[in-house]
């Protein structure tokens, strides 16, 4: 069980405004609301999972109490080396404190979460596999630990202006879902089915569990995400169906072409989680 990071410093960073505007804003309150400061002066301790250049932590620590020390795990160092938490308080305006750790999820230990107040991550399980989500499932559950997991991938794209009933929009979606779920070196990621399977687990261990939409929507303002997430979906879903590129390329220009005059709007669905111990 591995750890695969496909993400850039770039990319996370030109996805950043994006993430932010999308995050579950009532799930953090939620999250807020069941975390009970130990003291004034023992931090809280909170677990960010494929943390990458610290995005999630962000935009969460100062939605929650404090004071706060993070442990920001991810398997890849070279991202981590990009982290950039200098300006990051808590809730009450106190800076952070941050510990990383860069470690593969295989090597996660069962006990990772003992004494925890929360555990998360963005944009991580639609890239597991179903074994290490379930380790991951578990390390909370043997902690007591709540969780929120925020946008997942959930593999429905909306593109205006509405494209003509060629069918050419939808084998692409389509194409690209099954690349989401390919297996890729003997792993085979959950794509846009892990928000109902880490669901289901928490479930099964009586936890109680909450989930919001949380798509992105682009529009003119946005052109460069647009035409580099667009570059990306176009590109994952011929390599899975190769047979797509003539029709791809023709499409490909002319979405692009309605981006650069602004007229392309694109709704991409993802979904947060919350899950907790009843």
């Amino acid at each position: 069980m591995t750890a695969i990071s496909t993400a850039t410093a770039g990319w996370l960073a030109l996805r950043a405004p994006a993430d932010d505007d999308a995050r579950s804003v009532d799930l953090a309150r939620e999250l807020a609301r069941l975390i009970t400061p130990t003291s004034q002066s023992a931090p809280l301790v909170l677990h960010d999972l494929g943390a990458g250049t610290g995005s999630m932590t962000r935009w969460l620590a100062p939605r929650l109490p404090g004071p706060q020390r993070w442990v920001l795990r991810d398997g890849d160092a070279d991202i981590v080396a990009h982290l950039d938490l200098r300006t990051v308080v808590d809730g009450a305006g106190r800076p952070i404190a941050a510990d990383v750790v860069v470690e593969h999820l295989a090597s996660l230990p069962i006990d990772a979460f003992q004494g925890a107040a929360a555990v998360t991550a963005s944009a991580l399980l639609d890239v597991l596999t179903e074994a290490e989500a379930a380790h991951v499932v578990a390390a909370c559950v043997a902690a007591g630990t709540p969780a929120l997991f925020s946008l997942s991938v959930m593999g429905s794209v909306r593109l205006r202006p509405v494209e003509p009933a060629d069918g050419v929009e939808r084998a692409l979606e389509s194409a690209f879902n099954d690349h989401q779920r390919r297996d890729a070196s003997g792993r085979r990621m959950l794509g846009p089915g892990a928000v109902a399977l880490v669901a289901a687990r928490f479930a099964a261990a009586g936890w109680n569990v909450r989930t919001a939409a949380t798509p992105w929507r682009l529009a003119g303002r946005d052109t460069v995400l647009v035409d580099e997430w667009l570059d990306g979906w176009i590109s994952a879903a011929l390599e899975q169906r190769p047979d797509l590129v003539p029709a791809a390329a023709e499409y490909r220009e002319r979405r692009l072409a309605q981006a650069a005059e602004g007229r392309l709007h694109v709704t991409v669905s993802h979904e947060d989680l919350l899950a907790w111990p009843r």
